[in-house]
């Protein structure tokens, strides 16, 4: 698992105008090759009726699937420079089709490829990405002595606190880096003068916005 990569946010679709054809960017985050063949023939058949439904797709750790389709477009004008937005982006798991009806008026080899290439980019922009970090979930029991001193040590620490439990003893559970867990337990033996029992549990991608 990568410890941190960048994909789209959200799943949805964003509309162009250029020389009065219609550009309809659809994209979605996927982790398979088939989720993303599906997604494009989904917008297929909801756009049936248009000229084009161009895609691109970027897939797994190393980017070991990756596909463009130009769907009739003079080759290397729409998928290609698709697909180049999302690796200049440095996105992956991602599936885009951009939908185009044609408005009559002909852009050319390089108009195609810079209206290709704007609409997902504006796509992207309007649907937003995300950086998703892979987090170790430490789980740190303690007396409830020291819950008032570790909570305001954890609020002002680069560690992100996740839940605190209450029971016979306390149970505060830290969001931390996975390269971060020796540290953390490190830190949090000192601050308890060895009297806090830590374990790391299950690990889980957080995602946060990219501006």
């Amino acid at each position: 698992m990568l410890s941190q990569y960048y994909t789209v946010k959200q799943e949805g679709s964003h509309e162009i105008t250029i020389q009065k054809s219609r550009f309809i960017c659809h994209m979605k985050r996927v982790t398979t090759e088939e989720e993303a063949q599906q997604f494009i023939q989904d917008i297929k058949k909801q756009h049936w009726n248009a000229t084009h439904n161009c895609s691109a797709y970027l897939i797994g750790e190393r980017d070991q699937f990756q596909k463009a389709n130009d769907d009739g477009e003079p080759s290397g004008t729409a998928g290609v420079p698709m697909l180049e937005v999302l690796k200049k982006r440095g996105l992956k798991d991602t599936v885009v089709v951009v939908t185009r009806y044609f408005g009559g008026i002909k852009l050319g080899a390089g108009g195609l490829v810079r209206a290709y290439g704007k609409s997902v980019s504006e796509a992207l922009n309007e649907l937003g990405t995300v950086k998703r970090t892979l987090m170790a979930v430490m789980h740190t029991t303690v007396d409830y002595t020291w819950l008032g001193k570790l909570e305001n040590e954890l609020r002002s620490s680069v560690y992100l606190l996740k839940e605190i439990h209450y029971a016979d003893m306390v149970e505060i559970e830290t969001f931390v880096e996975e390269a971060q867990t020796e540290a953390f337990t490190e830190w949090m033996t000192e601050l308890t003068n060895g009297q806090a029992d830590i374990r790391a549990g299950e690990t889980t991608y957080l995602e946060e916005d990219v501006e």
